[in-house]
């Protein structure tokens, strides 16, 4: 059995994990993992462009730095949940 992923961290740098594949969609993105075949829907179009450029910042934080104050909060706790479910990992 794999060992459990560490705890989000904002001040880590991440990047959509290899497995992942995000499909656009009216409402966003569906996120498909093909290792875990799990499903996540993105349902807003700055996360999903969030994510896509994940990796180009040097922490989530950073990256979470370019949206507007009132997204970075739900934005936070949606990064943490595509981490939990290894859709984001550590770089």
């Amino acid at each position: 059995m794999p060992a459990p992923a560490a705890s989000f961290s904002p001040d880590r740098r991440y990047r959509l994990n290899p497995c992942v594949a995000l499909r656009p969609e009216p409402f966003g993105a569906l996120a498909y993992h093909f290792g875990n075949r799990r499903l996540s829907f993105l349902k807003d179009l700055a996360l999903v462009e969030l994510v896509r450029h994940l990796g180009e910042h040097p922490s989530a934080r950073e990256a979470l730095g370019t949206l507007p104050a009132a997204q970075r909060e739900p934005t936070l706790r949606a990064l943490a949940a595509l981490a939990a479910t290894d859709m984001i990992v550590p770089v």
